[in-house]
């Protein structure tokens, strides 16, 4: 009756206590590496898409806040903010034709 329906192996173990979320998702690392790999790849194709691809995942992967432990989803978010502006300026080089004079 002491024990409440708690072994005493469960109340001591400190993984049983403290987990809110699901663990089905990817973790926060894999998160991380895949925005890396996005941010890498979209200095070379697709930089509109895969650079936001990238600070979203590097956002996620470091918590959804500025976690510096995280180096990897840091790195990530840096380089797909980078990878997003050269994109956005490529596209704004690509609308004047030769010298703006039609």
């Amino acid at each position: 009756m002491g024990s409440f329906g708690y072994t005493s192996r469960s109340r001591r173990s400190p993984r049983s206590r403290g987990r809110m979320w699901s663990r089905t998702g990817p973790d926060r690392a894999t998160l991380g590496i895949a925005g890396l790999v996005c941010a890498v790849a979209g200095f070379f194709v697709l930089g509109i898409i895969l650079g936001p691809v990238a600070i979203v995942c590097g956002w996620l992967g470091m918590g959804r806040r500025w976690a510096s432990d995280r180096i990897p989803a840091l790195v990530a978010f840096v380089l797909g903010a980078i990878d997003t502006v050269l994109a956005l300026v490529r596209l704004a080089g690509v609308g004047t034709l030769g010298d703006g004079t039609l």
